[in-house]
């Protein structure tokens, strides 16, 4: 998961915060260290679903997902099986692919469908559970939490990319922003990756 670039972008900014400029605003900087992450996660997402459907489609398990034993091929692909100009497992994960490549996985609830595939693990309980064993139980994340950290750092995103990450009703005037509020959302993002590629095995 590219989330170094992220990681670049808030030493950029710490780095021009000495000079005070008046045309040049560090928090953009961040701002766009937070965009960086989100986007990382999420490919990272995509990544994972289909390199995973296509090793599970491969095997022809018997523990497949539920999921996956459900999903549905187009008969112009059942036919390319058929006349074997491709294989069960090419067809299921060009399909897959074609299916959630539109598709924005920041939203919990979208990430749980499009994993549900691959796992029939809770995923996000499970993470919540593994970040507080890494933590030495020190965290008490439950699935609900976890979700709402993830939510808020996503949520945050949106309003920086769709809307300038100006304050709600004013048209000037943006929510302030630090280098230690963008490395704590990448360090969220990427706690939340590994704890769920821990699941995920």
């Amino acid at each position: 998961m590219n989330i170094e670039y992220a990681r670049k972008m808030v030493i950029a900014g710490r780095s021009l915060a000495a000079f005070q400029s008046p045309i040049l605003d560090v928090g953009d900087f961040y701002r766009a260290a937070w965009v960086q992450a989100v986007s990382a996660i999420d490919h990272w997402f995509h990544e994972e679903l289909y390199r995973r459907v296509a090793d599970l489609a491969g095997q022809n398990s018997p523990n497949m997902p539920y999921q996956l034993t459900r999903f549905e091929l187009p008969l112009e692909k059942v036919e390319e099986i058929r006349q074997g100009t491709t294989t069960l497992a090419g067809a299921v994960s060009d399909h897959v692919r074609a299916k959630w490549a539109n598709a924005s996985l920041q939203n919990p609830r979208k990430i749980s469908e499009a994993l549900k595939l691959v796992t029939e693990e809770n995923i996000w309980a499970k993470a919540a559970a593994q970040i507080n064993e890494w933590n030495h139980g020190r965290t008490a994340m439950t699935e609900q939490t976890l979700k709402k950290q993830y939510t808020a750092i996503t949520e945050r995103r949106n309003k920086i990319a769709h809307e300038a990450d100006l304050l709600d009703g004013d048209l000037k005037q943006r929510r302030g922003i630090t280098d230690a509020d963008a490395t704590d959302a990448i360090d969220w993002v990427e706690r939340i990756a590994l704890a769920i590629a821990r699941i995920l095995g």
